[in-house]
């Protein structure tokens, strides 16, 4: 049970939470089973009712916004869609990635349409460890920056995936055998995609707004145990 949500921001207009892994935004059809909702945590915890701005995937963490009023979301909605926004992640995934690569490949939402999708990625660090995986006595992996341009649900993974470098404990994108590897050796049940921070224009102080929400434990330890150095 989750009584407390960590508040990285606030002012007289949104809040700022830095979501943990496994959590989702709001109640869904898709998931009858689950108890709690980051939507109704945080209305418990300040004592009014908020309203999210955007969504995270259950399996991301880190920045997530909320309205204090339902009147502030369509301008701040409308303030992430410009170009000036920019949404930052840190990844880990399989194998050598690219020093930098940008990804312009639609996708197929749930609908059946495509959507244009298109998504940024910078390396940060890569690593080889002692290993063995299939026919290999080393593994690979990457710690990987990731800026979307647009906004397409579980974006980032598809389009990691569509690079063949998934995400270490992406299920159903990623890669069956790495993510049973992690479990085993490590203990790893969730996903390393994590929202590290939120760059934008506020719609009403027309300030520069910067909201970073620290990298979550077991991000932490599983990027020591691969001796990744994460960014301050």
């Amino acid at each position: 049970m989750i009584d407390q949500l960590e508040i990285i921001y606030e002012d007289d207009y949104i809040l700022a939470i830095n979501k943990p892994a496994g959590l989702l935004v709001h109640r869904t059809k898709i998931a009858r089973d689950v108890h709690e909702f980051a939507m109704q945590i945080l209305r418990d915890q300040v004592g009014y009712q908020v309203t999210p701005i955007h969504r995270l995937d259950r399996k991301t963490s880190g920045v997530l916004l909320f309205a204090k009023k339902q009147e502030f979301v369509h301008e701040f909605q409308s303030t992430l869609q410009q170009d000036s926004t920019q949404k930052h992640y840190l990844a880990v995934t399989r194998g050598y990635f690219p020093a930098q690569i940008s990804v312009d490949h639609p996708l197929t939402n749930d609908a059946g349409k495509k959507q244009e999708a298109r998504t940024s990625f910078k390396l940060i660090q890569k690593v080889e460890i002692d290993l063995p995986f299939g026919k290999f006595d080393t593994s690979r992996y990457s710690l990987i920056e990731a800026f979307p341009q647009s906004g397409r649900m579980h974006q980032i993974r598809k389009h990691l995936n569509h690079l063949r470098h998934p995400i270490i404990g992406d299920r159903p994108h990623g890669c069956n055998k790495q993510n049973a590897l992690f479990l085993n050796k490590f203990g790893l049940e969730k996903m390393l995609l994590h929202a590290v921070s939120l760059k934008l224009k506020h719609p009403y102080t027309k300030e520069e707004l910067i909201i970073n929400a620290k990298v979550p434990e077991h991000f932490k330890e599983i990027s020591n145990h691969l001796g990744l150095k994460l960014p301050l």
